[in-house]
């Protein structure tokens, strides 16, 4: 049966059915036990039946049964057995108009209708919310100190903060500083340690690119790989150019016979992808040993062009930093700019006049041009990788070092430039045998 309205003023269907005798559990001074009604007690006292057709307001309820009526169902059991709330003197629920709870007063005689909503304090934006508080905005007193966030359940760490071209600028300075004393002080101190330091150094490189290829679909057997590397840097060391050429073809063939071992299914697509490798890390890298081979002076040959590549990249970085509007391959790399490009040959090119006037006494516009070249080819290297990356679908080849991503996100420029800088100082500075 449909329920009645609380608030009307009808009666209960069947009021006065007498059917279900029963007694109340408790005594009760004012109310007799008698038979059980459907809506009030039947007996020889009659229920006194307040406004509205509702029970008086002090009958109390049995509590036998979910409903309160013993032996009732759901159905059977009306909602008009609940006493009504009195609000006013004599008044029911629906005689007492809501005006006669207290109003909410928010100044001197001002109901909350009449008051203006701008004699509230405003909360500033640092309450509501930390990361919109303004970043010159001063702490209060007994306020948190702002800090990092902590996680919590539904709320992320706040990360800390990069600089403004995506670095962890601490942490990219300190690996930077570590990977210069890895490669500067082998070089100096003995220098065919520097040797391990190259077959390392490209061994990782290798690894990291057999790991990207292969979530682009290409499975690259990394043994014979990673050992035509270091045998093609070692053969450039001892024996020269012609030795490098060789062990780029070993490499690529020892790897095409290891590869014919799990069948021809998507062979050409698994050797172009050793052969990228192989020309890229040990081939381009292998040009490093030659420049340190020659005898000497190869240690400073190694140190000019280390020098310039990191002028290079400094000068970019500042310049694109604080000048960078008109991207240079948005389509590649967005955050490089010309700014940054005229940035980084600008600082190449007058560190390197001044180095080989005062190492290898080259003639200050000649020690200009090695380093826009050398420059230019470390802008280059770092769009070729970038384009690798983009196509391959990651960020980063991998995250060894901090604030530099992978080994190969920093042998890029290095990789391009060294060859260039092979050529250039053969002709600029012969070897002295």
């Amino acid at each position: 049966m449909s329920h009645l309205d609380p608030y009307g003023g009808a009666e209960a269907r069947d009021w006065d059915r007498p059917d279900r005798p029963t007694s109340l559990p408790w005594p009760d001074p004012d109310v007799e036990p008698g038979p059980w009604g459907r809506g009030r007690y039947v007996g020889d006292r009659p229920a006194q039946e307040g406004r509205n057709g509702h029970p008086p307001a002090g009958w109390d309820q049995p509590p036998n049964g979910r409903n309160g009526a013993r032996d009732l169902e759901h159905g059977d059991a009306p909602t008009a057995q609940i006493a009504p709330v009195r609000v006013g003197d004599g008044r029911d629920h629906d005689d007492a108009p809501t005006t006669q709870m207290t109003p909410v007063r928010v100044g001197p005689g001002l109901e909350h209708g009449d008051a203006p909503t701008t004699q509230l304090a405003a909360v500033p934006p640092g309450d509501a919310d930390p990361e919109a508080a303004p970043a010159d905005a001063t702490d209060a007193p007994g306020r948190r100190h702002r800090g990092r966030r902590r996680a919590g359940a539904g709320r992320p760490a706040t990360q800390q903060s990069a600089s403004r071209a995506g670095r962890n600028l601490p942490a990219a300075i300190s690996v930077g500083v570590g990977l210069g004393a890895v490669v500067l002080l082998p070089l100096f101190l003995y220098t065919p340690a520097f040797l391990l330091v190259l077959v390392a150094a490209f061994g990782v490189g290798i690894w990291e690119m057999s790991r990207a290829v292969r979530r682009g679909g290409a499975e690259v057997p990394l043994v014979p790989l990673v050992a035509g590397g270091v045998l093609t840097v070692t053969l450039a060391w001892f024996a020269g150019l012609d030795a490098l050429l060789l062990g780029l073809l070993v490499t690529v063939a020892g790897t095409l016979v290891w590869r014919l071992g799990d069948g021809t299914a998507n062979l050409r697509r698994d050797m172009t992808a050793v052969t990228l490798i192989s020309v890229y890390v040990p081939f381009l890298g292998g040009f490093a040993a030659l420049l340190a081979s020659s005898p000497g002076d190869g240690a400073l040959r190694v140190l000019v062009t280390l020098v310039a590549v990191v002028l290079s990249d400094t000068g970019g970085y500042a310049a694109g930093a604080n000048f960078g509007k008109r991207p240079m391959a948005p389509t590649i790399s967005p955050k490089k700019s010309w700014e940054g490009f005229a940035g980084s040959v600008g600082a190449a090119a007058l560190g390197s006049a001044v180095l080989l006037w005062a190492l290898f006494d080259v003639a200050p516009w000649w020690g200009a041009v090695f380093g826009v070249a050398v420059s230019g080819a470390a802008v280059l290297g770092d769009l070729a990788e970038s384009m690798i990356k983009r196509d391959l679908g990651v960020k980063d080849m991998s995250n060894l070092l901090p604030g530099h991503g992978g080994l190969m996100d920093r042998l890029d420029s290095v990789l391009f430039a060294v060859p260039t800088a092979y050529l250039l100082l053969v002709v600029l500075v012969p070897a002295v045998n």
